[in-house]
């Protein structure tokens, strides 16, 4: 099953398989057949909207979340689970989101 704060690798028929962090609210996930995500990359960029991420989330390498690049995704594309976020970084998660929207 999927959560909110999991990270998952992707594997999109069209692309390469790459790390992203489930964005939708628990309360909806069983209800829908897609997830919100935000893409990890190994780019770093330091502004409000990308997330650091590590080994400490289950990453193998330092990493950033970008949620100016959400996308939505079918659960059936997300093939195995690669760690999760603790209490503090679902603060910082909503932070990102809270930079995102600008408001």
């Amino acid at each position: 099953m999927v959560a909110q704060g999991e990270l998952w690798l992707l594997e999109a028929p069209s692309h390469k398989a790459r790390p992203v962090l489930v964005v939708t609210r628990n309360q909806a996930i069983d209800a829908l057949d897609s997830v919100v995500v935000a893409p990890v990359s190994s780019t770093e960029r330091r502004i409000p909207t990308c997330m650091p991420l590590g080994s400490d989330e289950g990453l193998d390498h330092d990493s950033v979340a970008s949620f100016d690049n959400l996308a939505v995704v079918p659960k059936s594309l997300l093939t195995a689970r690669l760690g999760m976020l603790n209490p503090e970084g679902v603060q910082r998660m909503c932070g990102a989101l809270n930079a995102l929207a600008d408001c």
